[in-house]
């Protein structure tokens, strides 16, 4: 029987993890920051800024992310096709409200491999060099864990050298076959912290979500009010030569 002080002890432990830094800094190994990135699901909602995140992706990043070139009617294919009932999707927005960095945390559907999840990710290039890729797959981890997922995949170009710097710094094992490569991470079973860590991270990336949205309006209705001023002003200036 655990004793009151033990519970205690763990209860005031968990979510310790919530500070973390990111496992490898993307574009910039070995760097890290001990920044917080607010982190928040993603819902069928949010399938127009999947799109606008994934068109804006330049030729070579898109080849990077999808293994081949994906024109712009294969990424509107891509983001209809998302499963957000049985898949988990994770994003980063910026003051804007503009995704700047996505993941895609496939399950498996072969009975053989149900705890087995696949992992990618893109990061706008002008969100480049924060860490971005990294908490994204920290995040998806945590998640796969609490889910009972045991092993996580990555299946990445060999040249995707960002991507499998994230693997390996996350203690991965990576296995290259010619222009492709595998890694494969396995999970130690959730508990009170990963359960605890991912709760807090959630709540506090929807709360920061709601803060931008409403920022967001706020602003939109004061460059409406500067717009109906200057009308009125110009309106004005003209009958009054």
């Amino acid at each position: 029987m655990v004793s009151a002080s033990k519970l205690i002890k763990a209860t005031y432990y968990a979510g310790k993890d919530f500070f973390r830094p990111p496992l490898v800094d993307i574009g910039r190994t070995g760097a890290t920051s001990a920044v917080m990135v607010p982190i928040r699901s993603l819902s069928p909602s949010h399938g127009e800024r999947i799109t606008r995140h994934l068109l804006a992706l330049s030729v070579s990043d898109r080849y990077l992310r999808f293994g081949y070139t994906a024109g712009d009617e294969q990424i509107r294919r891509y983001v209809a096709s998302l499963n957000f009932e049985r898949d988990d999707i994770f994003g980063i927005y910026n003051r804007r409200l503009e995704l700047i960095a996505m993941a895609h945390l496939a399950f498996s559907l072969e009975p053989d491999f149900t705890s087995c999840a696949e992992f990618g990710v893109s990061v706008l290039s002008h969100a480049r060099g924060r860490g971005y890729g990294a908490r994204l797959f920290d995040r998806a981890v945590m998640h796969a864990r609490n889910e009972g997922v045991h092993m996580v995949f990555i299946h990445a170009l060999s040249e995707n050298t960002n991507m499998l710097n994230i693997a390996r710094q996350a203690g991965a094992t990576v296995e290259r076959d010619g222009a492709e490569t595998d890694a494969y991470l396995r999970l130690p079973p959730a508990d009170l912290d990963s359960r605890m860590t991912e709760m807090v991270e959630e709540r506090v990336a929807q709360t920061d979500y709601k803060l931008k949205v409403q920022a967001h309006q706020f602003w939109g209705f004061l460059h409406f009010m500067q717009e109906v001023r200057r009308g009125i002003r110009e309106a004005r200036d003209s009958t009054n030569p």
